[in-house]
């Protein structure tokens, strides 16, 4: 791969000079969704799949973009004095949105880039491709301009970037599983307070599957800012009786019992859901501990119930690809992934079972859908780093 982007670079730009190539992961989240907005606990880890790019710093301001998948875009070309965000920039917006980020925090870049990007990961799918950008951008700035910056403070860049320059209201989930990945390990991240522990995934005789439904979603525009909003108001109706900063911190048990303050049932699904997906999490990194694949799977199964009922944002896309994966022997466990609406499922399998369960959950989902989705046995990867 590293060849082929490099054979690019010098195609589209005319040359290699003093270019250096970079990957950036893609982030699967184990269970824990929609909680990181909710001061609650993730558990992502970082793929092996993600985003290569070849970069060189220039003599003057101008940036160059090129994204080996958008070919037929060209080069798009912009400066360091227009980092606005701009609905004709497409893609660019993502790393165009890090660099007035890094200028935000006091530092200036001082040249401008010819960048390439190619990504192995599917675009719309919920694996964190834009996520992936920014901190593969923020990476890249870091390594050519020797700004002092720890990885968890690209993290907190690329999601400052998407909520205030792209208007995506996203969590610090994505960045952070992807700037701090460690191969062979999950991240229990306490999004309340930016605290983690590394826990080490050994899925003994099985595998992740992921199931891409192609079903597009544009995050911007789904209704992730409206769940948003409701567990606000429902956080707002409960701290009227109960001390809370955050849903996160409530047992299910102290849920039950002051769930009445909140005025709408709508809004009592949705708390719900941030209550007890949370200390589904919790529970699931004691079972990968103590080395109850069983438990882990029957916690993800419980997730995506949760997600479709209380928190309804599953649609029959994702619902069909778990449905069915649960009908097959060998699935340990199976839940939609990501922000929903679209994107994609998470399935853990035993090896023996995977040619079966591409066909079986495949063929139904066809049938059922009317197109194919694809799938993806991965592994579990590093963070950001330089290939060459």
């Amino acid at each position: 791969m590293v060849e082929a982007v490099v054979k690019r670079f010098e195609e589209v730009y005319g040359d290699k000079e003093g270019a250096k190539v970079f990957f950036a992961p893609g982030r699967v989240n184990l269970i824990g969704e929609h909680t990181d907005y909710n001061g609650g606990h993730v558990f992502p880890c970082a793929l092996t799949i993600g985003t290569y790019g070849v970069a060189r710093v220039r003599e003057d301001r101008k940036l160059r973009f090129y994204s080996m998948n958008f070919d037929h875009l060209g080069v798009i070309e912009s400066s360091l004095d227009d980092l606005k965000p701009r609905k004709e920039a497409g893609w660019t917006n993502y790393p165009k949105g890090v660099m007035w980020a890094f200028e935000g925090r006091g530092y200036q870049l001082p040249k401008g880039l010819d960048i390439l990007l190619y990504g192995n990961i599917p675009n719309g799918s919920g694996l964190s491709s834009s996520a992936s950008i920014e901190v593969l951008t923020g990476y890249i700035l870091k390594e050519f301009f020797g700004f002092e910056v720890s990885n968890q403070d690209l993290a907190l860049i690329g999601q400052y970037s998407e909520n205030n320059f792209n208007g995506v209201n996203c969590g610090i989930m994505d960045q952070f599983a992807i700037a701090m990945g460690k191969k062979d390990n999950a991240i229990f991240l306490d999004t309340a307070d930016l605290s983690y522990t590394y826990a080490p995934i050994s899925l003994k005789g099985a595998k992740l599957v992921i199931a891409c439904s192609n079903k597009k979603r544009g995050l911007g525009d789904s209704k992730y800012n409206e769940r948003r909003s409701e567990c606000e108001t429902a956080l707002a109706e409960l701290q009227s009786v109960v001390d809370i900063k955050s849903l996160g911190e409530l047992s299910e048990e102290k849920f039950e019992e002051v769930k009445s303050a909140i005025k709408d049932p709508v809004r009592v699904r949705r708390a719900k859901h941030a209550v007890y997906e949370n200390q589904r999490t919790v529970k699931a990194v004691e079972a990968l501990k103590a080395d109850n694949i069983a438990l882990f799977g029957q916690l993800m199964n419980a997730s995506h119930v949760s997600l479709r009922d209380d928190y309804e944002v599953t649609g029959i896309e994702l619902d069909t690809l778990v449905e069915e994966a649960w009908k097959v022997d060998g699935v340990i466990g199976s839940r939609m992934t990501g922000a929903g609406f679209g994107g994609c499922t998470v399935s853990l399998v035993k090896d023996e079972a995977i040619d079966g369960f591409v066909k079986q959950v495949g063929d139904a989902y066809l049938a059922k859908i009317g197109y194919k989705a694809d799938f993806y046995v991965v592994e579990v990867g590093d963070g950001p780093c330089v290939l060459r």
